[in-house]
């Protein structure tokens, strides 16, 4: 199966609660038949009550909120698009966060991949090269509540280095190669998941282990991600 994607009790008392709202119905038939898939079925009862709790419909602009429940990205300008969900649901589950783990991602994008690991984790550290973009995600962020959410614009090849090292990092557009420096801000023991190959051709999803300061990494899924930018502004 190819996936198509995008280019943003853990959180204790910074995690929003559940909103009822006008698309309730559709969000919660959307998570439900992830269950019933195939190759990215989500069993992670965490994740599930995760997507359950995240309001698509505010990550998406407003002539899409209609859409915003159906299992495919959108477009959320400059290029980028908001993630499939069930990708989004399936490398969250991959990635196997944990209450106390700081998380960094790589591609901010609408900022709805940050909120769906918010209430799963401790800190997320998330990034967006888009200035545009990053503002916009800061600002739903904040409106909805998610407190233990960093995010700032800048260029994700070089990672945060300030917040590291980390205990999981997500990467949600894709690189030519893995940045060196992501590997490095990664934690002993830590997972990565991060789409890697050429724009406009399929990518492979890889979940990556650091051990003994070694990585190991496995193909786990076909999928089509934007490419990630900014290796050429000071990064090696």
């Amino acid at each position: 199966m190819l996936m198509f994607a995008s280019c943003v009790p853990g959180g204790g008392a910074d995690k929003p609660s559940p909103a009822r709202d006008a698309h309730e119905t559709r969000r919660r038939e959307l998570v439900e038949s992830f269950s019933r898939a195939d190759e990215v079925r989500i069993t992670d009862k965490r994740v599930i009550e995760a997507m359950l709790a995240t309001l698509r419909h505010r990550f998406v602009p407003e002539a899409l909120q209609a859409q915003a429940y159906e299992d495919r990205p959108l477009p959320i300008g400059h290029e980028q698009t908001i993630s499939q969900p069930s990708l989004v649901a399936f490398m969250t589950q991959e990635l196997k966060p944990k209450a106390k783990d700081r998380v960094l991602e790589i591609g901010t994008g609408s900022g709805y991949q940050a909120a769906v690991l918010s209430p799963l984790v401790a800190e997320v550290y998330s990034i967006e090269i888009v200035e545009p973009l990053a503002e916009r995600a800061a600002k739903t962020l904040t409106e909805l509540g998610y407190k233990n959410v960093h995010t700032r614009a800048g260029n994700g090849w070089l990672g945060w280095s300030e917040a590291a090292p980390f205990d999981a990092i997500i990467v949600t557009c894709a690189p030519d190669a893995i940045p060196p420096a992501l590997v490095e801000q990664l934690r002993e023991g830590g997972r990565m998941i991060i789409p890697v190959g050429p724009e406009n051709r399929v990518q492979e999803l890889y979940l990556l282990e650091k051990r003994d300061g070694k990585i190991e990494q496995r193909s786990i899924l076909p999928v089509r991600f934007v490419p990630m930018t900014g290796k050429e502004k000071g990064a090696p």
